[in-house]
């Protein structure tokens, strides 16, 4: 399978941040690496995400959306309004929605589903706490999240990001990453793309992605400057 790469800028990011965008578009074409690329930009630049990316590899997503299609939900954004904008993916159930907005698996499956009635692909994240792993129930967690929060049919994409390593420079040893993705593979279709994410940098790409099961990453800081998200997309090479 094609694999993927996806930058989550999270609340990071103004109009000169798309300036990354231009730079990136210029090693990528230089590199022209097998890979599917995409940034997942905070809402209010999407659209201008959408115009800077076009005629190059580079997709665009959004970070969240409201399960809804429409309704008295003020402040969020339904997915129909984030397909119309350009998005063609969506994160669902990252783990900072989940513990800052207390999001349950029901919620999350709830807005994967509505991804899907959009047309866009839901990247559905799961992870467990440093605790939940010290306590040995890492497995145990992540299966429970995955199972209570996957669509009923349908296409989707899995991101496996522990909780403890996202944005600590913390990460899980190669075999624990193994085992873990080892683990989702055993409940999802062979054809479903599983991402790693937590901490990637270009530093630890290479051996992260070669990993059995992983079949890319989902990319936070490091997404937000264009040698650095290049340095781990040019970990195909």
């Amino acid at each position: 399978m094609r694999h993927l790469i996806a930058g989550n800028w999270k609340m990071n990011g103004l109009r000169s941040s798309l300036n990354e965008i231009t730079k990136l578009k210029s090693l990528l074409a230089a590199s022209q690496r097998a890979v599917d690329v995409l940034v997942c930009p905070p809402v209010t630049l999407l659209e201008r995400l959408v115009v800077a990316a076009k005629g190059t590899v580079v997709k665009c997503g959004a970070q969240d959306c409201h399960a809804s299609a429409s309704g008295a939900h003020t402040g969020d954004v339904s997915a129909e309004m984030l397909s119309e904008a350009g998005a063609e993916f969506v994160i669902v159930g990252h783990s900072e929605r989940r513990a800052d907005h207390a999001e349950a698996d029901v919620l999350v499956k709830a807005k994967a589903e509505a991804a899907q009635r959009a047309g866009m692909m839901p990247i559905i994240c799961v992870g467990e706490t440093q605790n939940e792993r010290e306590n040995g129930r890492a497995i145990d967690v992540v299966t429970n999240q995955l199972l209570g929060s996957l669509p009923n049919s349908g296409e989707f994409v899995v991101a496996y990001e522990p909780v403890w390593a996202i944005g600590t420079g913390l990460v899980p040893t190669l075999a624990d990453i193994e085992e873990m993705h080892g683990v989702i593979r055993g409940k999802t279709a062979p054809a479903v793309r599983l991402l790693y994410g937590g901490s990637v940098k270009p530093s630890n790409a290479g051996d992260i992605l070669q990993v059995a099961n992983v079949n890319g990453a989902l990319v936070g800081g490091a997404s937000l400057k264009a040698d650095d998200f290049h340095g781990i997309i040019d970990a195909y090479k």
